[in-house]
């Protein structure tokens, strides 16, 4: 069945885009808002709506398939592509992939996702958003074309089996950590709850007392609150570098001797801290993990270490992989263009040993929230991410539900 038309339009993303760089040097919060000076290029303002782009495929039997493009809440920081823009791009869309597509069968989804990769503007790639948002859409034709679910087009094409139960689903609660971690309690979610420590000062404490304390809490809480005696979910927390900040990128030591406090913390609980410095580039940024993963683990300190900034690209996450930089890497989908690399870089961490946390941002849509739903059940990562928004409820219940479709209407199909 051939792909008659590309059709864009513009949308809005589940959060905002936001300049870490002005946050990280200590803007501050207003309500909604921040208060200063952009610092990261294509920023007008530290915080701007988030903005998408729905890219659909007309079939020729009248059937529309679509995915959304979206990029991460951090744009421009980290190695990552710039801002997105709707306006910027859907002429881009237009006039660069949409003549690759139209006519073609939609008869394979890999292939398609390959082609729209290869595709270059002035000697560069398409920016990942664009390829996120356009492979979205082709897996979803290659599914409606060919009367299967998307998650099992994937496992067709990549040669894997459909998950008979859920993915272990992550909750991110933006910076109201407290009220938004009393819902993930209670909706139990697996793994919680992101809690945004992106400032020394302010949320890890300049001895790290800020966030000891947070854990402290947090456990107390779990306890307090879980809906059955054996929930045990896992803690996890991104850092965004603040602890590099605080002890040394490269002390190792003093790193470790503060992430023990707060496996200590912790207990009963397992404990994940991902982003622990930020080296401002990606050789120096494997090293420091590689070396206080090294350290975590000769001093069997019982705590996961998960690769995020500097760690975008499928090439990036097979490099973090290989040197065992961490324990588990973030797939941080928008960031690896399009879903095929997703589904690529999952599949690597799993085959070498390395965690796969199949992730995201919370500034996407519910449409390319689903579609990576699809992609995860094919391919089993260790967890997925709730998204998109920072609310708890919105991205916990898209994903929830997704998951739980596929597994009835194939347990349906079986029956």
């Amino acid at each position: 069945m051939k792909i008659e038309k590309v059709v864009c339009s513009a949308g809005r993303t589940g959060f905002f885009f936001d300049d870490q760089k002005a946050i990280k040097a200590g803007a501050k919060s207003d309500g909604a808002a921040y208060v200063g000076q952009a610092m990261t290029p294509g920023f007008e303002k530290i915080r701007q709506a988030g903005e998408s782009i729905s890219v659909m495929l007309i079939l020729e039997d009248g059937q529309v398939a679509y995915g959304d493009c979206a990029a991460v809440q951090y744009s421009g920081a980290g190695g990552r592509d710039p801002l997105f823009l709707a306006s910027n791009f859907i002429p881009v869309i237009e006039k660069y992939v949409a003549p690759v597509l139209e006519g073609k069968e939609a008869d394979n989804f890999k292939a398609l996702a390959e082609e729209v990769e290869k595709v270059e503007v002035d000697g560069k790639r398409l920016h990942t958003a664009i390829r996120y948002g356009v492979s979205q859409a082709i897996l979803d034709a290659v599914a409606k074309a060919t009367r299967r679910l998307m998650c099992e087009v994937v496992a067709d094409e990549y040669g894997t089996t459909v998950s008979e139960k859920q993915i272990p689903i992550f909750t991110q609660s933006g910076d109201n950590r407290y009220e938004n971690a009393d819902k993930m309690i209670l909706k139990g979610a697996a793994i919680l709850p992101h809690a945004l420590i992106n400032n020394v000062e302010t949320k890890l404490g300049r001895d790290g007392s800020i966030l000891r304390e947070y854990v402290e809490w947090l456990r107390d809480r779990i306890i307090a609150l879980r809906p059955t005696e054996d929930y045990a979910p896992v803690m996890h927390i991104d850092v965004y570098g603040t602890i590099g900040q605080a002890f040394g990128n490269e002390n190792f030591k003093a790193m470790a001797d503060y992430i023990a406090t707060l496996e200590e913390a912790a207990k009963p609980f397992k404990l994940r801290i991902e982003g622990p410095m930020d080296a401002g580039e990606r050789e120096k940024q494997m090293l420091c993990l590689k070396g206080l993963r090294e350290e975590i683990d000769r001093r069997g300190i019982n705590v996961e270490l998960v690769a995020d900034e500097w760690c975008n690209t499928l090439e990036d996450v097979i490099y973090f992989c290989d040197n065992k930089a961490g324990h588990m890497a973030q797939i941080k989908t928008p960031d690896l263009g399009g879903i095929n690399n997703t589904i690529e870089a999952v599949l690597y961490c799993k085959k070498n040993g390395f965690g796969a946390y199949q992730g995201g941002t919370c500034n996407e849509t519910d449409r390319s929230a689903q579609v990576c739903v699809n992609c995860a059940m094919a391919t089993q990562p260790d967890q997925i991410l709730a998204k998109p928004g920072m609310g708890v409820d919105e991205g916990f219940m898209i994903v929830y539900n997704e998951m739980n479709r596929i597994i009835a209407l194939r347990e349906a199909k079986r029956s």
